[in-house]
C-alpha cells in the first residue's frame, strides 16, 4: 500500500545538506528520504508532548476541583519496589 505524498521544499544550511547527503549514501538511501522521515518522527514527536502536555494540565485540574493527590514521599517507596519481589501496591489518593 502506498501513502499518498505532496511535495514541499525547506532550506538547509549547506553544512546540514551535506552531512544529509553523507548519512544518506551511507544508509544507502536518499536525502529526501531520510529528511521526510525526521520531519514525520519531529511531528510524532510534538504531538506525543502535546499530549502528554494536556494531561498533565488535566491531571492538575482534577487534582485543584477535588484535592485528591498524593505526595513524594509516598510515592517513592512504591516506585523503587516496581520490577522487585516486594512490590508494594500503588498509594492511594487523598485530600
Amino acid at each position: 500500500m502506498t501513502t499518498a505524498t505532496v511535495p514541499m521544499s525547506i532550506r538547509l544550511e549547506p553544512s546540514a545538506k551535506q552531512r544529509l547527503k553523507e548519512i544518506a549514501t551511507r544508509q544507502k538511501r536518499t536525502a529526501h528520504g531520510l529528511a521526510a522521515e525526521a520531519i514525520t518522527a519531529f511531528i510524532e514527536q510534538k504531538e506525543r508532548e502535546h499530549d502528554f502536555n494536556q494531561s498533565c494540565i488535566a491531571s492538575y485540574n482534577q487534582y485543584k476541583e477535588t484535592g485528591l493527590h498524593v505526595t513524594h514521599d509516598e510515592v517513592v517507596p512504591w516506585l523503587e519496589s516496581l520490577f522487585t519481589d516486594d512490590e508494594l501496591p500503588p498509594p492511594e489518593c487523598h485530600a
